[in-house]
């Protein structure tokens, strides 16, 4: 199965993109993107990751702050939210897959409770070099594109806090948006430049990235 102060920390991390990050930028490092369909990577982007770990049981799952409410939004906006995540854990035995499916009917319940409808989860299960699926390769998103056949990945964006989600997303022409909270931008957005990944905006959570790139910005009053 497979603010001010981050005003200035997003136009550092803007010029540091590859060109044609810039380009698709066209100048302004925020505002609403052309997309349609919203591909998450789940540990990082939705829940709070554990270093290293894995999470192993509902016990330790816990929606990141704005999580929920940024997905809500998202969805009352017409935007087609899909999680997308690797969970090697289950390969390693860190739990099984019963126990990740677990994980993921408590997810979806308490994201219904906030008016949260995800479209589905793809999951990589397997460990590196093992599949087509684990990210950055995209067998993922192909299945979701095989179960919704209107998905176009040049307007679908990819958010997620790894060079591995950056990359999926370059490979298929989706836009990109790192998550930094839990990384240190500078280095990753180096890296990428480094790789010829694409990484076309930058947020501190979720929340940010759905008020700053996704969502209409507000009209004047």
């Amino acid at each position: 199965m497979c603010n001010t102060k981050f005003q200035g920390r997003t136009n550092m991390a803007y010029r540091s993109l590859p060109k044609r990050a810039r380009r698709h930028l066209r100048g302004a490092p925020f505002g609403p993107m052309p997309v349609k369909s919203v591909f998450l990577d789940r540990d990082g982007v939705i829940n709070r990751g554990i270093g290293d770990g894995y999470v192993t049981s509902w016990k330790e799952f816990e929606f990141l702050p704005g999580a929920k409410d940024a997905l809500a939004r998202l969805c009352a906006s017409g935007l087609r939210p899909f999680i997308v995540t690797n969970q090697r854990g289950v390969a390693r035995g860190r739990l099984s897959q019963a126990e990740l499916d677990d994980i993921h009917r408590h997810m979806l319940a308490e994201l219904g409770q906030a008016n949260v409808r995800i479209n589905g989860i793809y999951v990589c299960v397997h460990d590196e070099g093992e599949c087509p699926c684990r990210k950055p390769q995209t067998g993922l998103f192909l299945r979701a594109q095989e179960e919704f056949p209107d998905i176009e990945f040049a307007s679908s964006v990819v958010i997620g806090d790894s060079l591995s989600d950056m990359e999926a997303g370059t490979r298929l022409g989706c836009w990109t948006i790192l998550i930094t909270q839990a990384v240190q931008p500078d280095i990753v957005l180096g890296e990428a430049r480094r790789r010829g990944i694409v990484v076309d905006r930058v947020a501190e959570s979720l929340w940010d990235a759905a008020v700053r790139h996704l969502l209409p910005l507000p009209r004047p009053t």
